[in-house]
């Protein structure tokens, strides 16, 4: 929404912005390449998913939905080859959430879409205001990241 001045929106709303828009620029050019069956609440989830996998509580925690809510994506996204659960060496009772072979493949596909993004954004803005850009969003997420 406008502020008083008519053009003055807040931090949160002009970092959505280009959220959404990598988000769409990701979502059509998988799709296109193959992964026409992810979803977007789906791909939402397993951009949480660490290294070394993450358990599903962690990653219902981080997308702030239930757990069951994040066991359906998880089962769908592993129905569909993007993911597998394995037990996790720390605890025996609980199991892990990570990228299986298909989803590695996604995973690449994602990052050539979103270095060619921030290629076309920062030629828009030019390499200092992208740089400065990047350092003061990554200062931002010191103070609204709990999960970094």
């Amino acid at each position: 929404m406008a502020g008083p001045d008519g053009d003055h929106q807040n931090l949160a709303l002009l970092c959505f912005y280009p959220h959404r828009a990598m988000e769409a620029r990701l979502l059509a050019t998988v799709a296109a390449e193959g992964f026409d069956d992810l979803t977007l609440a789906q791909a939402r989830l397993a951009a949480r998913i660490g290294p070394s996998g993450t358990r599903l509580t962690d990653l219902a925690e981080q997308a702030l939905v239930t757990k069951q809510t994040a066991g359906h994506l998880v089962d769908q996204l592993q129905r569909a080859g993007y993911v597998r659960r394995v037990p996790d060496p720390t605890d025996a009772r609980a199991r892990l959430v990570q990228i299986a072979e298909r989803g590695e493949q996604l995973v690449a596909v994602a990052r050539r879409v979103e270095a060619e993004v921030e290629a076309e954004w920062t030629a828009h803005l030019g390499e200092e205001a992208t740089a400065q850009l990047r350092a003061a969003l990554t200062r931002l997420r010191e103070l609204t990241d709990p999960y970094r």
